[in-house]
């Protein structure tokens, strides 16, 4: 098993939800948070001064899915979220060991 990580635009979470949803990935965990990449921010112009924003609002998106579908649903985050521009994200992939479904102490593939 694969937990997937992918920080997203927060305007594209609707697109990334649904696209997962409909290829029966309904399971996830979804937070705001605040980042920035090799762009190191952007500068923003306000009643005619300039000012830095570096951190800029993301979304995290955390699965777990069998390693057998890591590529699939790496393939929908991507044809989802990426707008082509600086900012559409990152994703990362890292291994799970156990999951266990504290309701009705199910394990692993069971649990997801």
């Amino acid at each position: 098993m694969k937990k997937i990580e992918a920080i997203i635009r927060p305007e594209r979470l609707d697109m990334v939800k649904e696209g997962l949803s409909n290829a029966g990935y309904v399971g996830m965990t979804i937070s705001d948070v605040k980042g920035r990449g090799i762009q190191g921010g952007i500068t923003e112009r306000y009643r005619g001064r300039e000012y830095i924003v570096d951190l800029l609002p993301k979304v995290k998106l955390e699965l777990v899915v069998d390693k057998d579908d890591v590529d699939k649903v790496i393939e929908i985050i991507c044809e989802n979220a990426k707008t082509g521009k600086y900012g559409d994200g990152k994703i990362f992939v890292i291994p799970v060991e156990t999951i266990v479904r504290v309701r009705t102490g199910e394990k692993d593939k069971n649990a997801i």
